[in-house]
């Protein structure tokens, strides 16, 4: 069933390069126009950043946002997109993605076992002109993993978001992440007995199925290394696999580089990242392949220091894939009752804004010495917090685990970890204050709608919370990043392009690989994946069409 492939066959039409929803999506886009595709894989599974992921999508525009009595227009989504890209993203294929968008995830539901349904999450930033309310990001319908057959144990397994629910159902219908206990334990079990998954799982699930229903190949456990270029063009790649090295895999047409950013290699986040990201939040395979191919045969770079922040925790001992397992902040940002705050015990950020955006304060420089400001950071809360709300995967019933330091008071607390206790006290006072006035005067916390939405929509306000009941908790927060954006430069139909702004004939890209259209932005949930597998698709096009056009 998991045969090498490449002892018998080494010549495709278009040969995909990583598995992930930019990948899978590519590669059953240039099946459909007639080409004859391969798909390598690194590792010995399926699914990539994926399949580890929330699985939403940012799709404006999309044909499911009547379900949640939304609308939108092509004016509105170019406004908003433009707002937040800040110039840093080419106009044209800001309106390519637009157009694009709708009509890829119509034509995976057309031609996939995918269903979607709309979310009623706010776009990121819904205040900004364009933004709206909900209705943009959709997500997959849970999908049974029977229906892959034998290759249901070689799709990737989820990290840490591994419960049986959809996220309309974890962030609104039952709040799961502030309270796990109130999710209908035979729903799970319906689920679980049913073998249905959710979120990353249904959507590499059902790419997968669409894949397998095509007869694409798929050779796992084959690294390619290095782009093969005769006259000018790309016509295949060198690959090693676990029996092999250096076989070369040819592609008469075309090659899709799908292979993730470079968030675990070192030396590349030394080379062009601005800030630090010490606690990745993908498999830990992302090491960048694909933008060193790129890189090698003259592709023009772009967005390089820009990631998909996303600020962690880390717990002693959990692990992914034998690397540390970094876990994304939810209700430790957004809840009543707690407070960022940086080794001078002061707030610095709307904690309950968008990952995103609170990431990028971590790469903030003192202009005093050579330190980040804001690094290290603690997540502060009091025994109100502790009492009703997950920490972690801590319940309030549990005892307090080892790694959270706490204190009977402020100031030992902040003793304890290394803050400033006397800025850490005048912190707590000052945001007490705001919560009594019902006002954030310093970072307006609570007052766009996605704050509220993402908050306790049980508690008095969302967002708000008095910290004065000890014990009192510091819990150590750290840069972590659901993946890099930047790479190789591409134009609107996904050809990598050279310095010049020329397309490199036979090479295609789309994914974290590649330059990301959202700059340094994030339009709302599901941005990530809504533009990657937008691309994806274009790029099976395109790819596939390549040999008419040259």
């Amino acid at each position: 069933m998991f045969s090498n492939i490449l002892n018998n066959k080494k010549k495709f039409d278009v040969v995909v390069i990583g598995s992930g929803a930019a990948g899978l999506t590519a590669a059953i886009l240039a099946h459909d126009q007639g080409a004859k595709v391969l798909i390598l894989e690194r590792t010995d599974k399926i699914g990539g950043t994926t399949a580890v992921s929330g699985g939403g999508i940012w799709i404006p525009n999309n044909h499911h946002m009547a379900e949640v009595d939304a609308n939108d227009s092509r004016e509105e989504a170019l406004s908003y997109c433009r707002g937040l890209t800040m110039g840093r993203a080419e106009d044209e294929l800001i309106e390519t993605f637009i157009d694009t968008a709708p009509v890829m995830l119509r034509y995976l539901e057309d031609h996939t076992p995918l269903r979607f349904t709309p979310l009623t999450t706010p776009d990121y930033h819904p205040e900004e002109p364009g933004g709206k309310l909900c209705g943009r990001s959709v997500e997959p319908a849970p999908v049974e993993m029977a229906t892959l057959g034998k290759w249901a144990e070689k799709l990737r397994p989820p990290s840490n978001m591994s419960f049986s629910l959809t996220l309309q159902e974890a962030f609104q219908t039952y709040q799961a992440f502030y309270r796990p206990w109130s999710v209908p334990q035979e729903l799970v079990a319906e689920r679980m007995e049913k073998g249905l998954v959710t979120l990353g799982q249904a959507l590499s699930a059902g790419l997968l199925r669409g894949v397998l229903d095509r007869g694409i190949s798929i050779q796992l456990q084959s690294r390619a290394r290095e782009l093969i270029v005769r006259k000018g063009r790309i016509t295949g790649v060198r690959v090693e696999g676990e029996q092999e090295t250096g076989t070369d895999v040819l592609a008469s047409r075309a090659v899709i580089l799908a292979t993730a950013g470079f968030e675990w290699n070192q030396s590349l986040k030394s080379k062009f990242l601005t800030g630090t990201i010490t606690a990745p939040n993908s498999p830990p395979f992302n090491e960048g392949d694909g933008l060193k191919m790129a890189m090698s045969v003259g592709a023009d770079l772009a967005n390089m220091g820009e990631v998909w922040n996303y600020p962690s925790i880390l717990i002693p001992g959990e692990s992914y894939a034998s690397r540390p397992l970094s876990r994304g902040i939810k209700a430790e940002r957004s809840a009543p009752h707690i407070i960022w705050v940086n080794a001078r015990g002061r707030r610095f950020v709307n904690e309950a804004a968008n990952y995103n955006s609170i990431g990028k304060v971590f790469s903030e420089m003192d202009t005093g010495s050579p330190a980040y400001c804001n690094q290290p950071a603690w997540a502060v809360f009091d025994q109100q917090y502790r009492s009703q709300y997950m920490v972690g995967t801590t319940m309030p019933e549990d005892p307090d685990p080892d790694w959270i330091p706490r204190a009977d008071s402020l100031h030992e607390l902040a003793l304890k970890v290394g803050a400033d206790p006397d800025g850490l006290q005048e912190t707590v006072d000052r945001w007490n204050s705001f919560v009594r006035d019902g006002r954030d005067r310093d970072f307006g916390r609570g007052e766009s709608a996605f704050d509220r939405y993402q908050g306790d929509h049980k508690a008095p306000h969302p967002n708000l919370g008095t910290i004065k009941k000890p014990p009192f908790y510091a819990l150590p927060i750290y840069p972590g990043a659901l993946g890099t954006k930047g790479g190789p430069r591409t134009n609107r139909q996904a050809q990598v392009v050279d310095v010049h702004g020329e397309p490199i004939t036979g090479l295609y890209a789309a994914g974290n690989v590649a330059a990301s259209i959202t700059g340094p932005g994030y339009y709302g949930v599901g941005s990530t994946l809504g533009p990657i597998m937008t691309w994806g698709y274009i790029a099976g096009i395109a790819a596939a069409t390549e040999s008419q056009k040259n």
